[in-house]
């Protein structure tokens, strides 16, 4: 059932909803989204913190993964009190702090195609994990449900985003197809934690502008971060043709509109 902004929710969130780009109707849509986050790390956390704080109405977690004290220094949401307990629980202990009429549900479990309801029930995906196989995986599962995909990725001094939906735009396994690299993590190659808190938080900025119907948000587009140099760059998409996930047609758009 659709709910109306109240009194006091339209109060608290004035400085987002004196914006003409967000107002009371953009307002509501975050009310009365779902957004699921799979991975509560670095990327999950910032992302998560934001959404819930912004008025995000309802916020699904999945994580397998306990808290570690080694976990502190970027995945912001946690504290040393938390060690040893289930991620998804700890974030919500604490999101429930920040907001308390945001509805959290925790699903304690690694992500894979029994999982697929979970994509189904809510209205957008941000992947914040950090393998090769789950990205595939939730990459597949959301163009088969029809969800919009938010991907974050961050290592050493560099991030990464890229925007996918469902009968508009490429998928990321368009995107990975141009890349041959090592699957890396943070452990093997470090991370320096702003660089994935800022990656975590511009997950949470897309999902919010595609929740609103902001048409400015970019696809069949990479953007990257470098944390030495500042720098934020933006690469266009070939059209892949050949893919396996988005071959719905949408490859052949986008190349006609190319052509264009």
């Amino acid at each position: 059932m659709f709910k109306s902004l109240t009194t006091e929710q339209a109060m608290r969130y004035n400085r987002q909803v004196v914006l003409k780009k967000v107002d009371l109707d953009g307002q509501e849509a975050l009310l009365n989204a779902s957004v699921c986050i799979i991975g509560v790390g670095g990327l999950g956390t910032a992302a998560a913190t934001s959404l819930c704080a912004s008025g995000v109405g309802n916020i699904t977690l999945v994580d397998f993964d306990t808290v570690e004290v080694t976990n502190l220094p970027r995945q912001t949401l946690f504290s040393e009190r938390d060690v040893g307990e289930a991620k998804v629980e700890a974030a919500k202990k604490r999101l429930s702090e920040i907001n308390s009429e945001c509805h959290i549900t925790c699903v304690n479990a690694a992500f894979d195609e029994a999982l697929a309801s979970v994509i189904k029930n809510c209205d957008i995906v941000l992947d914040c994990t950090d393998n090769l196989e789950s990205r595939d995986t939730i990459n597949e599962l959301c163009f088969a449900n029809n969800r919009p995909l938010v991907s974050g990725a961050a290592i050493r001094f560099e991030g990464q985003l890229f925007v996918a939906i469902p009968g508009q735009t490429a998928c990321y396994g368009c995107l990975r197809t141009l890349f041959s690299s090592v699957d890396l993590s943070c452990v093997e190659a470090g991370i320096f934690s702003p660089v994935v808190n800022i990656v975590g938080t511009y997950q949470a900025l897309l999902a919010m502008q595609l929740l609103m119907g902001m048409s400015t948000v970019p696809t069949n587009a990479l953007l990257t971060f470098d944390g030495l140099t500042h720098e934020w760059q933006q690469w266009a998409l070939p059209p892949n043709t050949h893919c396996s996930v988005c071959a719905n047609g949408m490859c052949e758009q986008i190349t006609t509109q190319d052509e264009k």
